[in-house]
């Protein structure tokens, strides 16, 4: 069996697949380890965009509370907290626009860690084919064996029948 196995003909490609199959699952976890890097940076631009929004909700609830107030406010300072709304809102969209960049990177690389997953489950199917076909070449290598094996303990017996009938002659 273990001859056989080192004589199986396509024993050289086997070993190319299984490390094109090693080379696939090295990619795969660069590119998950590339996908877990893209969210975190997207987790942090994230939390810099909350900070932003939880900063204007804040001066929005001190304007409310600055307008509801039974002493009267000069409409110079409520146009000032408007003025520095309207620069936060500037701040919060720049956030935004950088979370939804982030956020088309990590769809990127969640692309790119499906599409290296692919290649490893089409690179593994090679392989299996050929341990497959090697099983098959190995059996029928034992078949083709044994039947060569018969062939010489028949001739072996008809010379050893041919043998015992000279001498009783």
């Amino acid at each position: 069996m273990a001859d056989l196995a080192a004589s199986y003909p396509l024993q050289q490609v086997l070993m190319i697949k299984k490390r094109r199959v090693e080379e696939a699952e090295r990619k795969l976890k660069e590119k998950r380890e590339a996908l877990k890097k893209e969210q975190e940076i997207l987790k942090e631009k994230e939390k810099a965009r909350d900070k932003v929004l939880k900063h204007k909700n804040e001066k929005l609830a001190q304007i409310r509370a600055e307008m509801d107030k039974k002493e009267p406010t000069s409409s110079q300072k409520i146009q000032q907290m408007k003025d520095y709304i309207k620069v936060v809102e500037v701040k919060l969209e720049e956030e935004e626009k950088k979370v939804q960049e982030q956020q088309a990177q990590v769809d990127q690389a969640q692309a790119e860690v499906d599409q290296a997953k692919e290649e490893l489950r089409l690179k593994n199917l090679e392989v299996d084919k050929l341990n497959t076909h090697k099983e098959e070449w190995i059996l029928m290598m034992k078949k083709e064996l044994a039947v060569i094996e018969g062939r010489e303990m028949d001739e072996i017996g008809s010379i050893i029948f041919q043998m015992h009938q000279m001498k009783k002659k």
